[in-house]
């Protein structure tokens, strides 16, 4: 599946950008659970005060917090006796951190101490009506303040850090408060600070996912675009073995459907498949920093979704592989039944069609069923497993906060980190889902790609060398891909450049094959083929085959004017020229009786004109050509003995100084060929004249005797004596 990115070519280069963007994604949506859990700790529970380290204390009460932790004068100045002390030598986040810490534990206890009784004292010691307990210890000497100071100290050492950090906060506020600080004025401000962070964060989310989504589109339909110009190119390059390799009906599937599996899956994986791990690892690095110890739950949740993804691709993956296959089955019965329609109908087998077509539409469809409802079974249990993750989160979480170990906005961010961690993983199962049939997609697609064809051109192939025409064949034998049994055997004649050569025989003689031979549809297996002394296999295909104009046996018109199928043969050829040609076909008759002539409009397949007349464009399609050779495969099959006689007679003109190489079934249409070669078995039964068969092949004797009546056969004998006296 990685390997079809290569397809990409240089729009691979925005990959990078892509990797980026989701990379900026990622953290802004890993930022967020943060600020959330700011809002609900820092701005509702703790009032707007981020820290306990404040700018500026009291005097009084920054001799309270000596008296717990001294250290703390490395970070104030202050002087004994002043009025107030400053935070000082701070300067980044990392030292504004280092001095809250060292202020954290002094600002818990004097908190704790000022809102606490006389309990925390040690017995007997009593304080005065209206002071504090550290305003009572602050008046202490020094010696009787040490004990105490020392038990209560003991006594904070049970004290979560979470439990101290709240009581600094309170501290805090406290000296706000008494400093004249509108707190609620405080609060409100960071609230809406953090939510404008937020929104600008959802902002760049937003702009952040079109462009890759644009990206991501664009490079997908970029690589469908390349990968059907390359099936395409790879497909018009198949010899006619690779042809019968792939059926029509699968060349069409994977040109469409594979390629669109694969580049709606290419779309995902750069939009999800790239972006779930760097959330799963963001996750996860902001979990751990959460400092929750709840980490294990991820774990349980991570590992109960790959169990059941493996679970289900155990169970669906083996439908997944023989889906492609289906569907290729169901188009190859579609189109043998649309395009058999006549002959359905002529034979009322409507309905074996129907229960045909319905077998491959329901085989098809009880597998799509199948791995349909195996993947409907995953999102219930997801959703179990994500609500249970929640619940104990929740639940675990709830007794972290009773016991001051958390705070509420701490598993509000952790539950928030472990779905974005779990929606990671489901991404990736979700193009699970998709990846098992993609991938036999793209298998099915480099198969074509990787399919060399078997006739290819040399690398010191000539453009050059085609000056007469002359055909010959030397000893020449075939036989089809593996296969030992060969369907010509030592085949040797000459085909000149003004003469018409003419070949006869039954059936399954292998007349087609051998002429199929010249343009390098196939390849012989011994021998070799030669024009004007060069080997075909020695000639680039496109020189070979723009000197040759063939007329196949089934005529193939393509969609489009009768002008567009003439100029196939030539693009640059004149009105005049295509109207010459169609003169020399037969066709103006018909052509010119139509109201738009040869602007008139020509269906798929040339459905819309009868078979003589897609036999005579066809003819006049390789007319208009003028190449050196022209091959008439039973090109001449539905044409009637007039129009037959007149095409022939008009094509002698044209066509004097090329070789002409016709097949063909009826007599008639060879009768005056310079040359007949008779074909039977793939063997060289009879080699030519008319007459000159008639007295030494009895094959074509026999064909001859059963086309034409004794009459007939002793006529054209006279004629063809009465000829040659008069010459």
């Amino acid at each position: 599946m990685i390997k079809m990115l290569k397809h990409l070519g240089k729009s691979a280069m925005w990959i990078p950008l892509i990797v980026a963007l989701l990379i900026v994604q990622a953290f802004c949506d890993l930022a967020l659970p943060q600020y959330t859990s700011d809002i609900v700790d820092v701005g509702i529970q703790q009032g707007g005060v981020e820290t306990a380290a404040l700018d500026e204390i009291s005097g009084k009460s920054f001799e309270k917090l000596l008296m717990f932790d001294d250290g703390i004068q490395e970070w104030y100045d202050y002087e004994q006796g002043g009025n107030s002390a400053r935070l000082v030598n701070v300067s980044g986040k990392d030292a504004k951190e280092l001095a809250e810490g060292a202020v954290v534990y002094p600002a818990a206890v004097v908190y704790a101490l000022d809102n606490a009784d006389s309990s925390m004292l040690p017995e007997g010691v009593q304080i005065p009506e209206g002071m504090t307990l550290t305003d009572a210890l602050l008046a202490m000497p020094e010696e009787q303040r040490a004990p105490m100071i020392e038990e209560i100290n003991r006594q904070f050492e049970g004290y979560s850090d979470v439990m101290l950090s709240q009581m600094a906060i309170g501290f805090a506020r406290s000296e706000l408060e008494a400093q004249g600080t509108d707190m609620d004025s405080l609060r409100m401000s960071y609230i809406f600070g953090t939510g404008a962070k937020m929104l600008g964060m959802s902002l760049l989310i937003m702009t952040v996912t079109i462009v890759v989504g644009f990206l991501a589109a664009q490079l997908g339909a970029l690589f469908g675009m390349n990968v059907r110009e390359k099936i395409f190119r790879r497909v018009i390059s198949f010899s006619n073995a690779e042809m019968d390799k792939f059926s029509t009906a699968s060349l069409i599937t994977r040109s469409t459907n594979d390629i669109q599996q694969v580049q709606m899956v290419i779309v995902m994986i750069l939009r999800m498949v790239l972006y779930a791990p760097i959330m799963g690892i963001g996750g996860v690095i902001k979990v751990v920093r959460t400092g929750t110890g709840m980490g294990w739950i991820i774990f349980i949740a991570v590992a109960a979704i790959l169990a059941l993804v493996a679970v289900l691709m155990s169970v669906a993956m083996p439908k997944f592989k023989i889906m492609q296959k289906l569907i290729d089955r169901l188009n190859l019965v579609t189109r043998e039944i649309l395009t058999g329609l006549p002959v359905i109908r002529a034979f009322s087998r409507e309905e074996y069609e129907e229960e045909r077509f319905d077998t491959a539409n329901k085989n098809l469809m009880k597998t799509q069923l199948f791995t349909n409802r195996v993947m409907t079974v995953m999102m219930p249990f997801m959703t179990l497993i994500m609500n249970g993750i929640s619940v104990l989160i929740v639940w675990f979480g709830a007794k972290g906060i009773d016991n001051g170990e958390m705070q509420v906005g701490d598993m509000i961010a952790f539950l928030t980190y472990t779905m974005q961690i779990v929606m990671s993983f489901l991404m990736l199962t979700m193009i699970s889902i998709m990846l098992p049939r993609a991938s036999v997609s793209a298998n099915r697609i480099s198969e074509v790609l990787e399919t060399e064809p078997s006739i290819g051109d040399k690398t010191d192939a000539a453009d050059s060398g085609i000056t007469e025409g002359r055909v010959k064949f030397e000893d020449v034998s075939f036989s089809y891909g593996d296969s030992e049994e060969k369907v010509l055997h030592h085949i040797s004649f000459t085909a000149n450049p003004g003469e018409t050569t003419a070949i006869i025989g039954s059936t399954g003689s292998g007349k087609s094959t051998m002429i199929n031979l010249i343009p390098r549809f196939f390849d012989v297996t011994e021998g070799k083929v030669t024009i004007d002394g060069t080997d075909v296999r020695d000639l680039s295909q496109h020189y070979l085959r723009d000197n040759i104009g063939l007329v196949p046996q089934k005529g193939v018109l393509f969609s489009g004017t009768i002008a567009s199928n003439l100029r196939f043969g030539d693009e640059n050829a004149s009105d005049e020229q295509l109207r010459e040609a169609a003169a020399i076909a037969q066709s103006t008759d018909f052509i010119e009786a139509k109201p738009e002539q040869y602007e008139s409009p020509i269906s798929q397949g040339g459905t819309n004109v009868s078979g003589g007349q897609k036999q005579r464009l066809s003819i006049a399609r390789a007319v208009v050509k003028k190449p050196k050779i022209y091959i008439f495969d039973d090109s001449f099959s539905a044409l009637d003995y007039k129009t037959d006689a007149a095409l022939r007679k008009a094509l002698a003109e044209q066509v004097a100084d090329s070789t002409v190489i016709i097949v063909a079934q009826r007599i008639s249409t060879i009768l005056h060929a310079d040359k007949i070669i008779v074909l039977d078995e793939g063997r060289i039964a009879g080699m030519g004249t008319h007459e000159e068969l008639l007295e030494s092949c009895e094959i074509y004797e026999q064909i001859a005797s059963s086309q034409l009546s004794e009459n007939e056969l002793k006529r054209r004998k006279a004629s063809d004596s009465n000829g040659k006296e008069a010459e």
